[in-house]
């Protein structure tokens, strides 16, 4: 489905719970994937959740079936969250749920922090709150806006396996073959303008650093890290005491995508914390 957010025209999918009779009494909860993902990256994890909860995924923009506007302005923090704003206030006047995965999770706490007062919970997994040194922040930039060039010089296929081959998604090369082309061939459906801009508009160098404003969230929060990303795990435990009530756990044998790598414990991590809101 498709819904027209500040001008740009978003696709999302609702899974809503089975007694439709009693919707009103259902919980939401808005689901963000990460850089070159979409709203179907949550699909088999969708139907293992809390049945007590409608789901929301959206396709961000610049990713899956959204638009891919040439404007860097569309990407950029501010426009993120209220596009995120938009969608939220159409679906529901209650308070949700939000859950992000790596750069999903930058943008669901950017949310968070502009709009606390909307979220009855946050799960961010493998995320970040910003880069709080000023030099390695302006390196990240750096490397960020020259991965975007690549990606305008390269076809979406041979950045898609650059990406693919980062040290950081290591852990994922011990699946098999097969697993591995189907989550290639759901990357390259995804626009190259879009994903250049993205970086360009909300890369993690770029995006504000919000250590300082963790102390204001006073919704529970669930950090989730693999144990095999050690980059991860120190950031997450550092943040961890900054929230006024927030909990870090790391999922065993399992890199930066915990849900794509060990759906089995991730599922189980959030539906504890889902069946406590």
């Amino acid at each position: 489905m498709i819904l027209n957010l500040s001008g740009i025209n978003i696709y999302f999918d609702q899974y809503l719970n089975s007694n439709s009779a009693n919707q009103a009494s259902f919980k939401n909860v808005i689901l963000l994937h990460g850089f070159t993902g979409s709203s179907k990256d949550w699909e088999e994890i969708i139907p293992r959740l809390s049945p007590n909860y409608n789901y929301y995924t959206i396709d961000l923009i610049g990713h899956g079936n959204s638009d891919s506007p040439s404007d860097n302005e569309f990407y950029n923090t501010a426009s993120l969250i209220e596009q995120l704003r938009e969608f939220a206030v159409k679906i529901t006047k209650d308070k949700f749920v939000l859950i992000g995965y790596s750069m999903g999770g930058r943008a669901a706490l950017s949310y968070s922090i502009k709009y606390p007062g909307s979220i009855a919970g946050l799960i961010l997994e493998s995320t970040t709150a910003g880069i709080k040194d000023e030099e390695e922040k302006i390196e990240r930039i750096k490397k960020d806006e020259e991965l975007a060039e690549f990606i305008k010089n390269h076809s979406i296929e041979e950045f898609i396996d650059y990406w693919m081959n980062l040290d950081i998604f290591d852990t994922q090369k011990r699946f098999a073959n097969s697993k591995l082309t189907v989550i290639k061939n759901s990357k390259i459906n995804n626009s190259k303008i879009g994903l250049s801009n993205s970086l360009k508009g909300f890369g993690a160098g770029i995006m504000p650093n919000y250590f300082d404003e963790l102390k204001n969230l006073n919704f529970k929060t669930l950090l989730i890290t693999g144990d095999l990303d050690e980059k991860f795990i120190l950031i997450n435990n550092e943040m961890v005491n900054l929230f006024p009530s927030a909990k870090h756990t790391s999922l065993k044998n399992s890199g930066h995508n915990t849900h794509l790598e060990t759906p089995d414990a991730f599922i189980k991590t959030v539906n504890n914390f889902l069946n406590e809101i």
